[in-house]
Order: C-alpha cells, then structure tokens, then sequence
C-alpha cells in the first residue's frame, strides 16, 4: 500500500534494485548449511541488509560528506557480499548459476551507486 508521503530513497532505482538483492541473497542462502546458520548465511544476509539500509540512512543526511559517509559504508557492504559469495561458491553452498545472479545484481548495483556518488559530488563542489 503506497502511502502519499513515500519517502524518497524508495523513488530510487537503486534503493529499488538493492532490496531485490536483498530478496535474492535471503532466497540463496536458504539453501546453505545448516550448520552456516550463524556463519555464513548469517553474515551474507546482515551485509545485504546493510546496502539499501545504508541508501536510506545515507541519502536523508543533510551535508554532502555525511551522504558520502553512508554510500561509502554501502560499497564495504557490497564488498563483504563479493567476497562472502565467492567463499560460498569455492565452498560448494552456491551453484555457479546462483553466483553468477548475484553478481550480476552487485555490478548493477555498484553501478547505479557510482552514478549517485558523482551526482553528490558535483552538487558538493559547485
């Protein structure tokens, strides 16, 4: 149900494409170990959840250097779901089709995340 007072980061298609990837990594991970429960599975989710959570956090600050601070939070995330995701596939817990989706959503992602950093950083110097 949309409210008339959406917040703004959810106008965001990146904001939009993170919870999809959110929604992704929680559908892979249901499939790992159980004894990954608090390992593995535990830290893909809790850096998935960080991305559009950052986004939000990040994009309501008012200065430029607090929005950059977030965003900056939101590539370590992203980072920590790379690397996670490459010991899942090494480890047998992801099938190269599963790891090539997740990718594929990290890149877009990074690249939609690129373009808003530029955006603020153009605003910040002028």
């Amino acid at each position: 149900m949309k409210q008339q007072n959406e917040r703004p980061h959810k106008r965001l298609e990146l904001w939009k494409k993170s919870i999809e990837m959110v929604t992704k990594v929680y559908e892979v991970t249901k499939e790992f170990p159980r004894e990954e429960v608090y390992g593995l599975t535990s830290q893909l989710r809790k850096a998935a959840v960080s991305v559009p959570s950052n986004i939000a956090e990040g994009l309501t600050r008012r200065s430029s250097a607090e929005k950059l601070h977030f965003l900056s939070i939101f590539q370590g995330s992203c980072s920590e779901i790379d690397t996670q995701a490459e010991i899942a596939l090494r480890l047998g817990f992801l099938t190269e089709k599963q790891f090539d989706l997740l990718e594929e959503h990290l890149i877009h992602v990074q690249r939609l995340l690129g373009g808003i950093i530029r955006s603020i950083k153009a605003m910040k110097s002028t």
